[in-house]
């Protein structure tokens, strides 16, 4: 084995993956900002969904009978649970990994 090529394993040995990555994938950062934003709409959307969606059937505006009010409650309340649910991660950035 040369030299060199002996100094360069050993470089790439030494360091840790996540510097190695890095170093490796510096210029792919700015391909993912378009996928983030189209997330970040995507998220956006669907919370306002889902919250909407909610309140909708929890003021009956799809005209269910009355038999079903329990079930109308109970979708409506778990869908404005869930919506704001996602709201919370979404304002935390948790839904997706860091790359």
């Amino acid at each position: 084995m040369k030299p060199e090529e002996e100094s360069n394993k050993q470089s790439v040995e030494s360091e840790s993956f996540q510097e190695y990555r890095e170093r490796i994938h510096a210029n792919d950062r700015e391909a993912t900002q378009p996928h983030r934003l189209i997330r970040a709409f995507f998220g956006i959307f669907m919370i306002i969904l889902y919250v909407g969606m909610g309140v909708l059937l929890l003021v009956n505006a799809f005209n269910w009978s009355h038999d079903w009010a329990w079930c109308r409650y109970i979708v409506g309340i778990a869908l404005i649970a869930y919506g704001l649910f996602r709201g919370y991660r979404q304002y935390k950035g948790i839904d997706y990994y860091n790359s």
